[in-house]
């Protein structure tokens, strides 16, 4: 049984879906990074406040004995549209990676795919001029 997980765990696929996890994941952190910090307070500049913090008040709360909102309900339509932000920055990586990688896939199997004899054709008609004679 140990022999049977060794193998499976050290399958080529296994260990590029590990490594693909890893990367998306820091990749993931990278763009979050450049939406919060970059677009959008480039962003929040149109609605004159930071962009993550866009919320629709539905219920204020009490203030508190330092000055603090209690109770408040809110939706964070800001907070949302970012993460919105987030996940087309990387569908759209992901997917320029995946068309470059067909691409060059796809190269690889023309040139593998070239025929390295006569065709089939070529050689029918030399099995027929060999049978005239």
């Amino acid at each position: 049984m140990l022999k049977e997980f060794k193998e499976f765990a050290l399958k080529g696929s296994l260990l590029d879906i590990a490594v693909g996890f890893v990367m998306g994941a820091a990749f993931k952190t990278v763009v979050t990074a450049f939406t919060v910090g970059i677009v959008s307070p480039l962003i929040g500049l149109l609605f004159n406040t930071d962009f993550k913090e866009l919320k629709w008040i539905i219920k204020g709360g009490l203030a508190d004995a330092e000055g603090k909102i209690q109770g408040e309900i809110a939706v964070l339509y800001g907070e949302f549209l970012t993460s919105v932000l987030d996940f087309i920055i990387v569908a759209f990586v992901m997917f320029l990676i995946v068309k470059a990688v067909n691409k060059f896939k796809r190269k690889e199997e023309e040139v593998a795919s070239a025929p390295a004899g006569p065709s089939q054709e070529e050689l029918l008609t030399e099995i027929r001029d060999l049978l005239k004679k």
